[in-house]
């Protein structure tokens, strides 16, 4: 199975209250803390640690910024690409994945920034391709309000397109770097993009050859209808979140079929589910872990990442007002989180209660708590069913969760046999199972359609 270790450039974990918990570091902003994360996850043979990344903090509730500064909700976003170089320095093998989004981004500065850190990295890079969600994130980039759900997305296609071609532009033997002859490379083995689209026009010629795995791996995590076409148009590896297992099930072979829909073998896209692993040397003890863990909550939290990810100022309701169906239909924020909980609740209407209750937003979503071998029996039915390709393991405190999976469960997972016991090669690819990019092995959809 493939592991990915869910990361944030600030203050907290996903889980805003994670700052809280009495074993997190609070030395957020050294290169050190993000380096011991990475060396754990090294020790532990995952694929990959990823950061998540929004342009904004969370001030669409109440539309200030001050009670996510004082409750410490996300407040603190730094660089992520920065931060995986720190983490590329004290490691190896671990491979090193980052959140860019093309509704704010160019793809080539998205192209350069991400295959160089693939050639630093000795080819370990992933591009997470996000389209952005809010509007403060518009705000900061200078934009009056966010393009509309299905907008995002359609650009997205063509910011995608742009970054392959550049990525493309280099043949793998174009550089000849001979002192002798005093020839650096071979002009006609670098070409120019030229690319025009509705969205996006780009010229090249792009500026940084090829890297040990050709190309930084793809990741997408799309939950809406629109987003899951992009991630199996797209996507190498995906990230989803399956709150069920005859849910994720269903929902994982439906989304190998859009993947053999688009042309593209369903075994070259893994899929990676979100878990939140609360783990000990004995199931009390992680029970204890567990019971800590949900005093560290506010309602606050749940309050401002529900307007943040929805888009929504949930101020501006009552705890128990409910929606109307104008103001549900108008959201523009994460839809899938919407419709979840229309449909739970159906046939009354949501209030801000039920968002609270239904999302679990700000709270570990169905924790998989347990000693090595509830743990491990919970990840082996997921991943034997099959539901998923692996799981993103997200952290209720910092670096505690990871320690805590490395020593306890990765190695009863290894002597299942479930995980590797070492890498067996350098890249992210080799990791991954998947073969290294070979120039224009994206355009065969392309060119059909």
């Amino acid at each position: 199975m493939h592991l990915v270790g869910f990361l944030q450039a600030q203050n907290c974990t996903n889980l805003a209250s994670s700052w809280r918990h009495p074993d997190s570091r609070t030395d957020f902003l050294s290169a050190d803390y993000y380096q011991e994360i990475a060396r754990i996850l090294e020790a532990g043979k995952f694929d990959l640690g990823f950061f998540d990344d929004r342009l904004s903090m969370p001030d669409r509730y109440g539309s200030d910024h001050v009670h996510t500064v004082e409750h410490g909700i996300r407040c603190v976003k730094m660089d992520p690409v920065v931060v995986l170089t720190m983490m590329a320095a004290a490691t190896s093998r671990l491979g090193l994945g980052s959140t860019a989004s093309t509704t704010y981004y160019e793809p080539f500065h998205v192209a350069r920034l991400f295959q160089t850190l693939d050639l630093m990295s000795n080819g370990r890079a992933a591009w997470n391709v996000v389209t952005s969600l809010n509007d403060g994130e518009a705000a900061n980039m200078g934009h009056a309000e966010m393009m509309a759900h299905d907008a995002r997305y359609d650009r997205a296609d063509e910011f995608v397109e742009v970054v392959l071609g550049h990525w493309d532009s280099w043949e793998d033997d174009a550089l000849i770097v001979d002192k002798a002859s005093g020839r650096f490379g071979d002009g006609h083995k670098v070409h120019r993009l030229d690319y025009k689209g509705r969205y996006l026009h780009s010229r090249g010629p792009f500026t940084v050859p090829r890297s040990p795995q050709g190309h930084p791996v793809l990741i997408q995590a799309g939950s809406s209808g629109r987003g899951k076409r992009f991630s199996a148009r797209w996507a190498e590896l995906v990230f989803v979140h399956y709150p069920t297992l005859d849910g994720g099930r269903k929902d994982y072979a439906e989304f190998k079929a859009m993947v053999a829909a688009e042309g593209r073998d369903p075994a070259s896209v893994k899929v990676a589910t979100l878990v939140y692993p609360i783990c000990a040397a004995t199931r009390m003890e992680a029970e204890d872990k567990a019971a800590l863990i949900q005093t560290l909550p506010l309602e606050i939290d749940a309050l401002s990442l529900l307007s943040e990810a929805l888009n929504f100022d949930f101020a501006s309701k009552g705890l128990d007002e409910a929606f109307t169906t104008e103001e549900l239909d108008g959201i523009q924020g994460l839809q899938a989180m919407r419709d979840k909980v229309v449909r739970a609740i159906a046939p009354r209407l949501p209030t801000v209660r039920d968002f609270i209750t239904v999302s679990g937003r700000g709270r570990p979503v169905h924790p998989i708590v347990g000693g090595p071998k509830e743990v491990a029996d919970a990840l082996e039915e997921w991943f034997t069913t099959p539901a998923c390709d692996g799981f993103v393991i997200s952290a209720t405190h910092v670096p505690g969760t990871y320690a805590e999976f490395v020593q306890h469960v990765v190695p009863e997972l290894q002597r299942r046999g479930l995980h590797r016991k070492d890498y067996t090669g350098p890249t992210l690819r080799d990791h991954l199972g998947l073969p290294r990019s070979v120039r224009g092995d994206w355009r065969g959809k392309l060119a059909a359609e």
